[in-house]
């Protein structure tokens, strides 16, 4: 799969550069550029069209949530995430209303960043489907726990996502023969460390089980079946 063109807005050189190095640590996404304001965003979407947009609100010559107009109208196929301190409602009910992929409030930590883009990374390979979806795919857009859920997801530890297991747990239920950490990674967008911690959190959880599985040659496959 092709690496994510990230572009990123901020103002502040010193946490534009933070965004980049922590984007450089998560396989697969790569920065075409930083932007310290929102007239240096819009030259920089005249030439190129990044799939992935981290936003900042505060800009010297706009507002982060004005600046989502002029993106949508020039590059309306590119995600935006909104990383910013602010708090206030009218600016909350602005991103919310023009559908931004996410809304994270500094200071964060690497590992919410890496939850945030690895959330928006699934529902981009899903979407990079040409034929027909299915309904797994399809609640995988849209996720809904059900009430009869194994998991209890608002009970996960931290770095556990709620709807990430959602998509962990929904997967392994259409496998009959198991799946390694590095399978699912690729199936539903994540990487394999990624996979694997979400995995052997259901094992600790007695909802999976693993089997070592001989092949006949090389180590053998650590897979992991649901409990029924």
């Amino acid at each position: 799969m092709q690496s994510i063109e990230v572009l990123i807005i901020e103002d502040d050189v010193r946490v534009a550069d933070v965004h980049q190095r922590f984007l450089e640590k998560i396989e697969g996404f790569h920065v075409i550029a930083c932007a310290n304001t929102g007239e240096e965003a819009l030259d920089w979407l005249m030439s190129f069209s990044p799939q992935l947009i981290l936003l900042d609100v505060y800009l010297p010559d706009i507002l982060g949530v004005d600046l989502i107009d002029k993106i949508q109208a020039l590059r309306p196929s590119s995600n935006i995430i909104l990383i910013t301190a602010a708090t206030e409602a009218h600016i909350v009910h602005d991103a919310y209303r023009k559908k931004v992929t996410d809304y994270i409030l500094k200071p964060f930590t690497f590992e919410q960043l890496k939850e945030s883009i690895e959330k928006y990374r699934m529902k981009h390979v899903i979407l990079q489907n040409d034929e027909k979806f299915t309904q797994e795919k399809i609640e995988q857009l849209w996720p809904k726990a059900p009430s009869n859920e194994k998991v209890k997801l608002s009970l996960l530890p931290k770095g556990i996502d709620p709807t990430t297991m959602n998509y962990v747990v929904r997967h392994l239920n259409t496998i009959k023969d198991g799946t390694t950490a590095e399978v699912l990674g690729k199936n539903i967008g994540v990487s394999r460390s990624t996979a694997r911690r979400y995995l052997e959190f259901l094992v600790t959880q007695r909802q999976a089980h693993t089997e070592l599985i001989y092949g006949t040659v090389g180590r053998p496959e650590r897979r992991y079946f649901i409990t029924q």
